[in-house]
């Protein structure tokens, strides 16, 4: 989920192995500029969670598998 919400990798360091389930109170940043100035504000994904879960987001440089492909064709097949 957070690799979609920040568009790039994240790897998971927590060294924990079960499943939980957990409710993760946040808002994009910046908020989106339609938001309406009654509604509740949120904290930034990264300091929901820090707060509410006690997790931190930092940037590093790790070692990831990357698949290139260099071509592909599209082989004609019967109906």
């Amino acid at each position: 989920m957070l690799a979609r919400e920040l568009n790039q990798p994240v790897q998971d360091l927590t060294g924990l192995k079960r499943t939980y389930n957990f409710k993760l109170d946040w808002s994009p940043d910046p908020p989106p500029a339609d938001a309406g100035k009654d509604l509740p504000s949120r904290p930034s994904l990264f300091t929901a969670l820090q707060e509410q879960l006690g997790l931190k987001l930092r940037a590093q440089k790790v070692v990831v598998e990357v698949l290139v492909l260099e071509s592909a064709r599209k082989v004609p097949t019967e109906n």
